[in-house]
């Protein structure tokens, strides 16, 4: 079943008047599946009460969850008034703020339990709105992501078995036409068949797995911003949204900090060449930016700055002409399921970065049994991306003279075909971005009009 899936995030299904709105836009007559964040920031305030609850402070977790009743009330209220499925909305919610309840009392509160928690954000966003939509007459089916979206041992998602179960959902309904089906981003079960999550933008990659899965027509990303901007447009004045980019482009600028769509969701898309559009919930007429196969056809698309980066200098004399030193030292990160954004080499040291630090103190104590290290924390990496980048060797020069005044730690150069890295110190970061917009975007040469096309 090629069909389109789209999905809406928390900002998107934010409030009641934002949930009819979304209900207008999918409302063609055309069967989709529609994928649905939960309500913004209930996913925040669900993990706070989870945190809560593990540390035993009882008191505190019921006023929390007290006060989801009572937000969730008013919702419910606002959404389905006038309506005879108020009641219904009512028992829902009641349904799941009571089982939650009754997690205050267990005996031994475990990781389980937070997930199953944090899984109820969704499952309400989508019941609600679902109710919403039989109350216009609106043709809908519930499709229960925990019986198709699943993780496997490795929490990587089983994409076959996704595919499987999804078809087997959607079979009754084959002949059918202007069915919408509403279901849950974010969450799964995991190789136990307990309820377990994607992380964080998962929902992105929840649309993009079922939409791979299915093969669809395209899966549209609907946010609060119309799409991938040149730079970061909080810092940036006078950013333009991108209109169409490669998949390769999307994928580097969403892991370098571009915060539209999450860095997994590309890679399901591209290995079944399933198209994404990213548009605007609030500019719904706004064209927005087309991910697929063909490439922006510009030289430097678009900027984008990744934050808290730490970078590790190792170095060693024994490094010189020692084939086995990079292997050590990659076996060190790798011990340490630490994945290593940027790397630059010389003949006695290695520099490299990462975005997680938790096992940083490990890290360094291997390290420095046979090399010495150097840590500088609070870096940001500042990523130039394009179509075939390296083959427009002018761009470097406007890249280095945008940078003239600001320090630089480490350039990663030739990895890429679409991505020129650069590390600079967090407080320099917002300077880099203003000064690359200026020479890259605003302010062209003759000579150098292609940066612009």
């Amino acid at each position: 079943m090629s069909i389109p899936v789209l999905k809406f995030g928390g900002t998107s299904v934010g409030s009641p008047e934002r949930m009819e709105e979304v209900a207008r836009l999918i409302d063609d007559g055309q069967t989709k599946i529609v994928v649905l964040s939960a309500v913004s920031g209930t996913t925040n305030k669900l993990l706070d009460l989870g945190e809560t609850i593990r540390v035993q402070q009882i008191e505190s977790a019921s006023i929390k969850l007290n006060a989801l009743r009572e937000e969730y009330r008013a919702f419910v209220e606002t959404l389905l008034a006038g309506s005879h499925l108020i009641e219904q909305g009512y028992s829902i919610c009641k349904s799941i703020f009571d089982e939650m309840e009754r997690l205050l009392w267990v005996n031994s509160f475990a990781a389980g339990h937070e997930k199953w928690i944090l899984a109820q954000g969704e499952l309400i966003s989508t019941k609600l709105f679902q109710l919403y939509l039989e109350t216009l007459s609106m043709r809908s089916v519930l499709l229960p992501a925990l019986n198709f979206m699943r993780i496997d041992e490795h929490d990587e998602p089983d994409l076959e078995w996704i595919g499987e179960r999804l078809q087997q959902e959607l079979a009754p309904y084959n002949k059918q036409h202007g069915v919408y089906f509403i279901t849950q981003g974010y969450i799964c079960r995991n190789a136990q068949g307990e309820v377990d999550n994607l992380k964080r933008g998962g929902s992105d990659y929840s649309a993009t797995l079922i939409g791979a899965a299915l093969k669809s027509s395209e899966i549209q990303i609907w946010t609060d911003i119309d799409g991938i901007h040149n730079n970061d447009p909080r810092v940036v004045q006078n950013t333009r949204p991108i209109r169409q980019v490669s998949y390769r482009e999307a994928a580097e600028l969403a892991y370098f900090g571009a915060k539209i769509l999450h860095p997994t969701c590309v890679i399901p898309a591209e290995e079944r060449q399933v198209p994404i559009r990213l548009k605007n919930t609030f500019k719904p007429k706004e064209h927005g930016t087309l991910i697929s196969e063909e490439s922006s056809g510009l030289a430097v698309t678009a900027i984008a700055a990744k934050d808290g980066i730490t970078a590790i200098r190792i170095q060693s004399g024994r490094m010189l002409h020692a084939y086995g030193f990079l292997r050590r030292v990659f076996e060190v990160f790798e011990r340490h399921r630490t994945p290593i954004d940027m790397i630059t080499t010389s003949e006695v040291s290695v520099s490299l970065t990462i975005d997680q630090s938790s096992q940083l103190k490990q890290i360094v104590a291997e390290l420095e049994k046979f090399s010495e290290v150097n840590v500088d924390r609070d870096q940001s990496i500042i990523c130039i991306v394009g179509d075939l980048l390296a083959e427009h060797t002018e761009v470097t020069r406007h890249i280095f003279e945008a940078l003239e005044n600001v320090p630089l730690r480490m350039v990663s150069y030739g990895g890429s075909q679409n991505n020129i890295s650069l590390l600079v110190a967090r407080d320099q970061r917002d300077t880099a971005l203003r000064s690359l917009h200026q020479h890259l975007f605003t302010k062209p040469t003759a000579g150098d009009a292609l940066l612009m096309a």
